[in-house]
């Protein structure tokens, strides 16, 4: 298995560590390993594509295993910040049948033979889903004056999770719509 294939196995891994932290409540200290979990899990993200271009390593498995990491993180720490209180459970369901509905585009897709990367508004969508799960996890972590800065960007962090996660996913149908005719 390549580095890349790795660090999203790694991803992967980071999940139930960062549930088990966001689980104990009000365990600030727990707070702060989940934010360091959160952002190595994030910058594995942004490494194995990197790595993969650069040195030719693009596996049909990493391929495969990329977008569902980060689909697991993203959705799993979604999930943990609603019992939290800070995220509204409409906007993850709205990630999440976004998700869901492009995978399933994707499924259609290759029944037809036909591949459907991943596009530049998908990538900004999720690096906005992480800039959010990053915010709201300063937030938990009470760190003077980034707690203050933090809860500036949680209402608006939350808009843009909503306009990309909407925009990047009509566009993927819009994109590929003979896929749903062929």
């Amino acid at each position: 298995m390549n580095l890349p294939n790795r660090l999203s196995i790694i991803r992967i891994c980071s999940v139930p560590v960062l549930a088990l932290l966001l689980s104990l409540k009000d365990a600030v200290w727990a707070y702060y390993l989940a934010l360091f979990v959160f952002i190595g899990a994030a910058i594995t993200d942004f490494a194995d594509g990197h790595i993969a271009r650069k040195y030719n390593l693009i596996t049909n498995f990493g391929k495969f295993i990329d977008p569902v990491a980060d689909k697991l993180l993203v959705l799993s720490a979604m999930v943990l910040l609603i019992s939290h209180g800070l995220l509204p459970a409409w906007l993850v369901v709205a990630v999440l049948v976004r998700e869901l509905a492009v995978d399933g585009l994707r499924l259609v897709a290759v029944e037809q033979g036909k591949v459907i990367a991943a596009g530049k508004l998908g990538k900004i969508k999720t690096v906005c889903q992480m800039v959010l799960v990053i915010a709201h996890l300063v937030y938990l972590c009470r760190f003077p004056f980034f707690h203050i800065i933090a809860g500036w960007l949680l209402i608006p962090s939350q808009i843009a999770v909503l306009v990309m996660t909407v925009w990047s996913g009509v566009d993927y149908f819009l994109r590929n719509k003979e896929v749903l005719h062929g």
